[in-house]
């Protein structure tokens, strides 16, 4: 059973830090896409970013590049979000989703496309 666990959420000031984490199991497959979404109150929710096997395959919404980087785990078994650079805007429930690297494709930003989620980190920005 696929299970996806979020930490490192909080509160922050305007200009901060944060890291979140999503430990990950159950898996059978390597060949997984990893994924970052958050949702604030009243909105959709969007992708912020996405990262795939292999080295350098990382994908970013044009709201959080050059703030935030996704990384993985050498196990592969933990994503990362860094946040640098807080904004007021990023506060929201974030969320890490998973699921095969054939289904997603290069979709990684329709958050229907997920099967795998985890519970929600909230992060919240002060000005």
């Amino acid at each position: 059973q696929v299970q996806l666990v979020e930490s490192g959420g909080g509160s922050v000031q305007a200009g901060g830090s944060l890291r979140l984490s999503c430990d990950a199991s159950g898996f059978t497959s390597s060949s997984i896409c990893m994924a970052w979404f958050r949702q604030a109150p009243g909105k959709a929710r969007e992708g912020v970013a996405a990262i795939y096997p292999g080295w350098g395959n990382v994908f970013y919404d044009d709201s959080v590049k050059g703030r935030f980087t996704i990384s993985r785990s050498n196990d592969k078994n933990t994503v990362y979000l860094q946040m640098n650079s807080l904004k007021p805007e990023d506060t929201a429930m974030y969320y890490c989703a998973a699921d095969s690297v054939p289904k997603i494709g290069g979709n990684w930003f329709l958050d229907s496309l997920f099967s795998h989620w985890g519970q929600g980190a909230q992060v919240t920005v002060s000005a």
